[in-house]
């Protein structure tokens, strides 16, 4: 019998950021996901996605490069919008998984240390959901009620689809397209993958106070704007029915008709 040292390595793995203005913030979150790539043991990268600042966001990346070789930059020679930087680092991730989370530092990225444990067989998402909303009073009203409205709407299974603190399997994300380029991704991008039947766990992670910048969402053209990309999904997904439904475990599925067991059964 022949036995081998070989060792299994765990799934590589792609952090990576929207960046838009963020200099403030961008340098201590790529040098925390750096921290959680290597004390992880698993092979790494941090990608960054400048849609387009207009502060020195791209000269701190430039300069990050010579200290962090894992950081890689994709630029967006103008503002595409956050949906658009979204499916930018969606598409140039080139690891197994793939978490991301905002630029401005309103969350820990030290935290994905307690969310990889969570993504074992039969996991191809975890879902951050907030401890407690650290935001002025009227924020976290309105947060609270779009939360709300949007499983009202969408059938969200998620208890908090408005925090941008998630991880998932790559082969997941290859299976539905993302079109949206406003806010209105996250929507998206969850609906899309609940409704192609991918298993999510949820997990609390702390939300902090912005140090740098202003949100650009809280202003009355802003929020008609976002409104109007809320119908065009739910016409999208409700109506039209596009994206993939169900397909996440269909060959399982499959070869349960042959007596197999499938890996898809309860969520």
């Amino acid at each position: 019998m022949i036995y081998s040292d070989a060792v299994e390595q765990p799934p590589s793995l792609t952090l990576f950021f929207p960046c838009y203005n963020d200099a403030g913030t961008i340098g201590s979150l790529v040098a925390a996901a750096c921290v959680v790539g290597r004390e992880s043991g698993r092979d790494f990268e941090v990608l960054v996605v400048d849609d387009g600042s207009a502060d020195n966001s791209a000269e701190i990346l430039g300069a990050l490069k010579g200290t962090y070789p894992e950081l890689r930059v994709v630029s967006h020679g103008s503002n595409r919008g956050y949906g658009a930087a979204i499916r930018s680092g969606i598409a140039n991730a080139t690891k197994d998984l793939v978490f991301y989370t905002d630029g401005d530092g309103q969350y820990d990225v030290l935290e994905v240390r307690k969310l990889l444990p969570v993504l074992q067989d039969g996991v191809d998402v975890v879902n951050g959901y907030k401890i407690s909303r650290s935001d002025p009073l009227h924020r976290i009203v309105i947060g609270n009620l779009y939360v709300f409205l949007m499983r009202l709407l969408f059938g969200f299974r998620v208890r908090d689809v408005d925090c941008d603190f998630r991880l998932m399997r790559r082969s997941a994300l290859q299976t539905i397209t993302l079109k949206h380029s406003s806010g209105v991704i996250c929507l998206e991008l969850v609906r899309k993958l609940e409704l192609a039947g991918y298993r999510f766990a949820e997990f609390p992670v702390h939300h902090y106070h912005r140090l740098h910048g202003r949100s650009q969402f809280f202003n009355f053209p802003r929020l008609f704007a976002t409104a109007l990309n809320i119908f065009r999904l739910w016409w999208e997904l409700n109506v039209k029915r596009e994206g993939p439904r169900n397909v996440a475990y269909a060959k399982a599925a499959s070869g349960d008709a042959a007596g197999c067991t499938s890996p898809g059964g309860e969520r």
